[in-house]
């Protein structure tokens, strides 16, 4: 029931992800509303779980969670803490499903703080950058951590054997950087083994490293600005192409610039995976529409199906 165009965008995106075979899906909301976006239809495969209470957007997510047990985000992630369900996927209030993900299904132990892992375009393939915003004040014991988990994913769900780490700051060289940065630089050099050094922003989208590790606060940004030039460049491509009228009919370029798109739409991407957690928990762009939905529980089917969950467990030294 989260998100700006919800629940109409969530019913079409999980019909969608149904169709390309990624269920069974359960649906936690209003029923009747979920039901007459199914036009009195409902696929084989998805389930309806009746709820009375929503979180909105401007809610206070602490003071929500608990004046609203019965709210959708919660029973979600309650389906996943009694093992009826493998992962949830949210774009509602992303404060809420991060702390019904956290009160509900629970931290691993040893995990200081969970951390929201995205991938990102880049030059050749996909990075994860973590964290995109869980965490606004870390220490170098969290950025740490954050490598550890973000090397897991890449290797889970990305398939890199040897993930390469970067540790974002202003600059290339080990003195470079705040406190905070300069610590963790020691910290890695010496713990993680496949850590390459510092990485500067222009290098996120390079690929130069698999994994970009920073705090909250700087992810967030860094995801926020990068959707924005992706917007403006999009907008400025479109500007310049309309100039030239005859382009249009070139087969070729359509079909490239097709490509181009989908590589910079960040519905492409679906959604963040807040790892840390004790069940797989993807949070969604408020704004996501139904293709985003779909490629969201794309995101959340594989890292189910990768262990991700326990593998970051195991990496802890806890039972997978």
């Amino acid at each position: 029931m989260g998100g700006d165009h919800a629940p109409a965008a969530i019913v079409e995106g999980a019909v969608a992800a149904l169709d390309q075979g990624l269920g069974p899906i359960v649906l936690a909301g209003d029923r009747e509303q979920i039901s007459g976006h199914l036009a009195g239809r409902e696929p084989p495969g998805l389930e309806i779980r009746h709820c009375t209470q929503v979180v909105e957007m401007a809610e206070s997510p602490s003071q929500a969670l608990r004046r609203k047990p019965d709210s959708s985000i919660s029973v979600a992630a309650g389906l996943v803490r009694a093992g009826q369900a493998a992962a949830v996927v949210s774009a509602g209030n992303s404060g809420a499903a991060m702390g019904a993900a956290l009160l509900t299904i629970g931290t691993i132990p040893g995990v200081e703080r969970p951390a929201i892992a995205t991938l990102l375009p880049a030059k050749k393939g996909r990075v994860v950058l973590l964290d995109a915003g869980a965490n606004s004040d870390c220490k170098p014991s969290h950025l740490l951590q954050f490598a550890r988990m973000g090397a897991i994913y890449a290797q889970a769900v990305m398939g890199v054997p040897q993930p390469r780490i970067g540790l974002l700051s202003i600059g290339e060289e080990a003195s470079k950087g705040n406190e905070l940065t300069k610590i963790t630089h020691a910290m890695m050099a010496a713990s993680v083994p496949t850590f390459t050094g510092n990485v500067e922003g222009k290098d996120v989208f390079s690929h130069a490293v698999d994994v970009v590790v920073c705090d909250g606060f700087v992810g967030n940004v860094v995801l926020k600005a990068g959707e924005g030039f992706a917007d403006l460049f999009a907008a400025l491509l479109q500007q310049e192409l309309a100039r030239f009228p005859e382009l249009e009919a070139n087969e070729q370029l359509r079909q490239a610039l097709e490509r181009f798109g989908r590589t910079i739409d960040y519905a492409e991407y679906g959604g963040a995976l807040l790892l840390g957690v004790k069940g797989v928990c993807v949070i969604c762009h408020g704004r996501s529409g139904p293709k985003a939905i779909a490629q969201a529980i794309h995101v959340a089917h594989e890292a189910a199906a990768g262990g991700v969950t326990d593998k970051i467990a195991a990496s802890f030294g806890q039972p997978a």
